[in-house]
């Protein structure tokens, strides 16, 4: 059948009126979850690690996820030694991990297998109990060839490092990032092996591969062993639907709903975290257009398309002051108003995180809750 927004919006109409899936006894009561930190929200401040940790602990946070580290000495395995014992010192919790692992070519998957052999290796010394890993930063950037090969070739170098994962005692975290729906990253989790891989659970990017982030929670949130939270502007438009990271608390999505459900999903062990990441302009999302289903998702589940466009159509273009200068040509231009608006945002959200959604131990006078 051709793809038309009217054939579209009558599917939409008639799936998100389906009843919603029975709700699971809760793991964890939601306001004795720790709250943590994702450090990719301030790289703009260009901190060294430690920096991090100690706005952390001013903050009074539970936890640290050390990603994409700016420190000069990220690498040095004398750094790793030094991270945990800041983890120890400042009694914070860190996690952290690595990039995609997606080879571009066949030759590249040696060089991926050994970058994706020494994130674990500076996991496990840093006291992290998963290693972050994607399959490539959008669907954009992946080779050519069909998506099924792709999880095939992701779940065969998985399979490359589960004697040292599971040596480690770590589980590698496969975030849903903006190459595969769910259901198809829950795949590859099953298909390399649920005992040493899991999910690194977001919230931001289901919506730029038409998800609404709920179904995230859902198809992913019982694999989870990271759970990131970040807010989106979801809005329609003639051409599509258009989406926009924006502070948390401030988007489309029901955040008291998200976590809610997700504390019935979620393992308890498992610890969550404030992913603000702004300063971008809007994407445009090609729901109505054939070739764009063709190409990515032509095994895409029509109730998955129906909530998304349930959640377009509540939403609204963001409408509040906003420096749009993360991308190539501005960042250094704008840099110091970045700054600025970066640990704004970042405030915002996790005032959001603690007023509004109760997450977090520490700041309460209490000491975080131990998995």
């Amino acid at each position: 059948m051709t793809v038309t927004r009217r054939n579209l919006l009558r599917t939409a109409l008639t799936l998100a009126a389906a009843p919603a899936a029975a709700p699971v006894s809760a793991a964890r009561p939601v306001h004795a979850w720790p709250l943590g930190m994702n450090t990719y929200c301030l790289r703009f401040q260009r901190w060294n690690d430690r920096r991090l940790f100690e706005y952390c602990a001013g903050e009074k946070l539970d936890s640290i996820f050390l990603q994409d580290s700016l420190d000069p000495a990220a690498q040095d395995p004398k750094h790793w030694a030094a991270v945990r014992g800041w983890s120890h010192e400042m009694d914070m919790p860190v996690e952290t991990g690595g990039g995609a692992i997606l080879p571009k070519t066949p030759a590249d998957r040696p060089q991926v297998v050994a970058a994706l052999r020494k994130n674990i290796e500076r996991a496990q010394a840093m006291g992290s109990p998963i290693v972050r890993a994607l399959l490539a930063g959008d669907r954009y950037s992946m080779p050519p060839g069909p998506v099924e090969r792709h999880m095939e070739t992701t779940i065969g170098i998985l399979r490359e490092v589960r004697s040292q994962a599971m040596d480690a005692n770590l589980k590698i975290g496969i975030e849903n990032h903006k190459e595969l729906q769910a259901w198809e990253t829950r795949a590859v989790i099953e298909g390399a092996g649920k005992e040493f891989v899991g999910s690194y659970l977001d919230t931001g990017n289901p919506v730029f591969v038409a998800e609404d982030p709920m179904t995230a929670v859902e198809e992913l949130g019982p694999l989870a062993v990271t759970f990131h939270l970040r807010d989106s502007v979801v809005y329609e438009l003639p051409e599509g639907i258009a989406v926009q990271w924006v502070p948390l608390g401030e988007g489309t999505n029901d955040f008291k709903a998200i976590v809610s459900r997700a504390a019935e999903l979620v393992p308890p062990s498992v610890r969550i975290y404030c992913k603000p990441i702004t300063a971008r302009p809007p994407s445009l999302i090609p729901v109505y257009d054939s070739a764009f289903w063709n190409k990515w998702f032509s095994r895409a589940r029509a109730r998955d398309l129906a909530r998304f466009l349930a959640l377009a159509r509540r939403g609204r273009p963001y409408d509040k002051p906003h420096l749009v200068a993360d991308v190539a040509g501005d960042r250094e231009r704008y840099m110091d108003a970045l700054k600025v608006q970066q640990m704004e945002h970042m405030k915002r959200s996790l005032d959001y995180c603690r007023d509004v959604l109760g997450l977090g131990v520490r700041w309460r006078g209490a000491r975080p809750l131990t998995p």
